[in-house]
This record gives structure tokens, C-alpha cells and sequence, in this order.
């Protein structure tokens, strides 16, 4: 998820709870206040009511709650008095015109009592309330659109101002996913004034140029490794092939010296193999483009139908679409040499090989030892499934180290007596 999303997620969250609460306690407050303000009537209406009794005695007569929202009653002498307001909330009948029967409707009462005449008399005055479902109801509805109007807000200067905020940022992202090290670009740089962002630009040179000159210090040292050790193991070689020529030696020496040079070779293969890793790991191939992977795996069969002849292997190829990707070419050739060099070297005599190529996934399947290999090691350096002393255990490693620089997935898994090898982007 974006950056710019994470905050329109979190802050829709804390304003969800926030005003979640702020309703609650809204909720209490608005009640109080109308309470407050129907009590304060009520009183009023109690000053009114006395004072209409002592003018006119007619007004005792009030009975009925229903008629005048005030009942009278005359007391007895043994009767407690208090002249104390007692406001409560309570329920009683009502019945407008468009109720078909009475129903029970909130009200706020007034309990308390007067004197008139020497005689003491209770009065009841109620005022009718608005229903707190009614108010709970009005009140979550203005929430929601109250909800809907700040998130709508939020995800207008989310995209409006926010957006502008972090255009450095994005900018200097955009760079640093396009800088590939050996290329000669120039540092990823952005104008701003953000002190963030100009401290994160200046971590950033510190670490590319530090990665530079690393980057050049394993370069240079590839190329003269590469030289220093070719050199030597070449003129070994044609040293012991020199005495051989001689014909000098007896043929147990000769044998030797056979065995030797077959270990040299092996040395290096095993160099060429191990520099070529490292160049892989440490990105020096530079020069890219779209590549038929299609042409370029019947061009490795025809250059592999010597060793698949003579092991009377069969190789079946199933073409369902153009399988492309835009990667060096030298790698991919690498990378199709060395899993079908695997399928035939380690292969059974009359065994087969199978291609399947579509879209956007690639697998060679083969036949082999009748068992699966090890899924967590089978792509590590040295490893070997078998003993052969001509395999360097380096193939599938550096297969798997160009998949990875290219964001190609590599997997292995047997099936039906064969393995297979998917390629997938």
C-alpha cells in the first residue's frame, strides 16, 4: 500500500474513533442542555400556575395531567410538605390526531407542592421530551455525513496537497529505481526544500558513492583475477601436454600426468564459473534487450544434439506462445545453456527431455534419478546431486543468481518421475 494511502487508512481510523467518542459524549451533553432548558420552563410555568391560584380558585380544580400538562391535589393535614422542586423523567399516555391509540411518550416532571389559603396543595407539572431514540438517530445520522465529509476532505488534500508535499520524495524514489551501478549516471538528485528530504538525498550519495567504490574495487579485481589465474593454469596445461608429446614417460606417468591436466581443466572451469558469479552478483552486465527466449532455446538444442545423440536422449518441444523478457543477452543465454545442460548431463541413457514454453513461464522437465533433490540447497554454490568429478555444482547457482537480478522466479519440484525446472515472470 502507497504511502500516501497508509495515511488516508490511519486517519480514517482515528477520526472513526474520535468521533465515535465526540458523538457519545455530544450525545450526553445535547440531553442535559435540553433538560436544563425544560427544567428552567417548568419552573416558570410553576411560578405561573401559583400565581393563578391565588386569583382564581378555579385553577385548584385541575385534576388531570392530560388537559393543562398540570395536576393539583389538596393534601391532608398529617400529609408531608416540601416545597422542594423534584424534577424527574417518566412516561405516561398520550394521543395526537394521527395516533390510532394511546401510546407511551417520554416527559420531564415537576413534583413539588405550594400553600394557598392555609391550605397545602401537591402539584405536578410535565413538559414533553423528544424521545432519545429520535434524538440518538438524528444524532448518528449527522455523524455519518459529518464521517463522510472529512474522509472525502482528507482524501481531496491527501491527493491535492499531500501529494505536492511528497513529490520529492516519490521523484528521488523514481530515480533510485532507475540507477544502475557502472552505467556512469549521475547521482539521483531533487530540488526541494524539505529538510527530511535533503537529509535523505545526502544519506543516499553517501551510500551509492560508498557502493561505487566498491563496485569498481570488485571490478578490478574480477579482471585481474581472471587474468592472473587463466594465465598460469593455461601454462601449466601446455607443460604437462608437452611432456606427454616427449614420449618419455612411462605409461603409468603418462596416466598421471592425464589425471592432472583433468583436474587442472576442472580448476578451470571452476574459475571461469566462480568469476562469472561474481560478475553476475556484482551487475556488470550493463547492455539490455527484449529477447526471444523461443530462438534462443532451439538454437542451444541444435548446439546440444551431439551429447543429446549419443546419450539417446529425446528432446520434445511444445511451443504454446512467445516467451519474451527484456535482460542481457549474454545472460539469458547463460541462463537457458545451463538448465538444459543440467537436464542431459544429468540424465539417464534413452532418457527425455521436455520444453514447455508459454506466455510468461518457461519449464524443462527431465527425466533422471528416480528421486526429488533437495529444494533448499539444489541452487546453492557446490552443491551436487551426484559425484560426477566434472561437475562444479555452480550451474543452477548462477542460473538462479540471474533470475533473481531480473526478477524471474526460478523453482524446482518432481513430478511423475521427472524434475522440472519452471521459469516464470
Amino acid at each position: 500500500m502507497k504511502l500516501l494511502n497508509q495515511s488516508v487508512k490511519h486517519l480514517s481510523i482515528s477520526l472513526l474513533l474520535i468521533i465515535g467518542v465526540w458523538g457519545t459524549v455530544l450525545f450526553f451533553n445535547i440531553v442535559d442542555e435540553v433538560k436544563e432548558n425544560v427544567d428552567e420552563g417548568l419552573e416558570n410555568y410553576k411560578r405561573q400556575i401559583v400565581f393563578r391560584a391565588h386569583q382564581d380558585t378555579a385553577v385548584l380544580k385541575q385534576m388531570n395531567l392530560n388537559e393543562n400538562f398540570y395536576s393539583i391535589q389538596e393534601i391532608g393535614k398529617g400529609e408531608y410538605f416540601d416545597t422542594v422542586n423534584i424534577f424527574t423523567d417518566t412516561m405516561i399516555r398520550v394521543q395526537d390526531a394521527d395516533d390510532v391509540a394511546p401510546r407511551l411518550a417520554p416527559v420531564r416532571m415537576l413534583k413539588t407542592a405550594f400553600e394557598d389559603g392555609g391550605k397545602k396543595y401537591r402539584l405536578k407539572i410535565i413538559n414533553p421530551m423528544i424521545e432519545n431514540e429520535d434524538l440518538i438517530e438524528r444524532l448518528f445520522e449527522n455523524m455519518i455525513w459529518l464521517y463522510i465529509s472529512l474522509i472525502f476532505a482528507i482524501v481531496l488534500i491527501n491527493n491535492i496537497v499531500l501529494r505536492r508535499v511528497w513529490r520529492p520524495f516519490y521523484n528521488l524514489l523514481a530515480q533510485m529505481k532507475a540507477y544502475r551501478l557502472g552505467k556512469g549516471e549521475s547521482l539521483p538528485e531533487v530540488k526541494t526544500k524539505t529538510k527530511e528530504f535533503i537529509d535523505l538525498q545526502k544519506a543516499i550519495d553517501t551510500l551509492l558513492r560508498h557502493n561505487i567504490r566498491i563496485y569498481e574495487q570488485q571490478k578490478s579485481f574480477i579482471g585481474n583475477a581472471a587474468h592472473e589465474l587463466q594465465t598460469p593454469l593455461a601454462i601449466v596445461i601446455n607443460k604437462l601436454e608437452l611432456l606427454i608429446e616427449k614420449g618419455e614417460l612411462s605409461e603409468d606417468q603418462a596416466h598421471s600426468i592425464v589425471k592432472t591436466m583433468q583436474i587442472i581443466e576442472r580448476l578451470t572451469r571452476l574459475n571461469k564459473s566462480l568469476l562469472l558469479l561474481s560478475k553476475i552478483e556484482n551487475r556488470q552486465f550493463i547492455q539490455e534487450q527484449e529477447v526471444d527466449f523461443n530462438t534462443l532455446i532451439a538454437e542451444e538444442i541444435e548446439s546440444l544434439q551431439d551429447v543429446a545423440d549419443f546419450k539417446k536422449i529425446k528432446i520434445s518441444v511444445v511451443e504454446n506462445k512467445r516467451f519474451t523478457k527484456t535482460i542481457n543477452f549474454s545472460l539469458a543465454h547463460i541462463l537457458v545453456s545451463n538448465l538444459l545442460r543440467n537436464a542431459l548431463f544429468h540424465n539417464i541413457e534413452k532418457g527425455n527431455v521436455y520444453i514447455s514454453i508459454q506466455k510468461n513461464k518457461l519449464t524443462i522437465s527431465n527425466t533422471g534419478i528416480k528421486k526429488p533433490l533437495d529444494r533448499d540447497h539444489i541452487f546453492k554454490s557446490f552443491y551436487k546431486s551426484s559425484s560426477k568429478s566434472e561437475n562444479t555444482g555452480l550451474g543452477l547457482a548462477i542460473a538462479k543468481a540471474i533470475a533473481d537480478i531480473y526478477g524471474i522466479s526460478i523453482n524446482y519440484y518432481f513430478r511423475n518421475e521427472h524434475h522440472h525446472f519452471e521459469i516464470k515472470i
